[in-house]
């Protein structure tokens, strides 16, 4: 879901950009946030809470709360609210505390 027009405000977007999200391929604009990329192409769950294992989605938008951590190329723990989107990002959902895997 993006706004595409509004009576007052005008919208300049940045140039169309291709990352992946859990392996799946999609395309944001430069100038914007990972998490407003995502919520745009309709991911509203962006990870869990740690011991009840409830959903959490775009909270905060400052990069204070934990409700955005995620995996980003590679790195655990990247709050994704205030983490500009880039060419070819490779995102994934972070299950637990951001230990890396493998």
């Amino acid at each position: 879901m993006r706004i595409e027009e509004h009576p007052i405000v005008g919208f300049q977007r940045g140039k169309s950009l291709q990352f992946k999200f859990n392996g799946q391929p999609l395309n944001g604009y430069e100038g914007e946030t990972i998490a407003a990329a995502l919520h745009a192409a309709g991911i509203k769950v962006l990870s869990h809470s740690h011991e009840k294992h409830r959903p959490r989605g775009f909270y905060c938008a400052i990069g204070n709360c934990s409700s955005c951590l995620m995996v980003v190329n590679g790195e655990p723990n990247v709050r994704i609210c205030v983490e500009m989107l880039q060419e070819g990002m490779e995102i994934s959902t972070q299950i637990g505390k951001g230990d890396i895997l493998g």
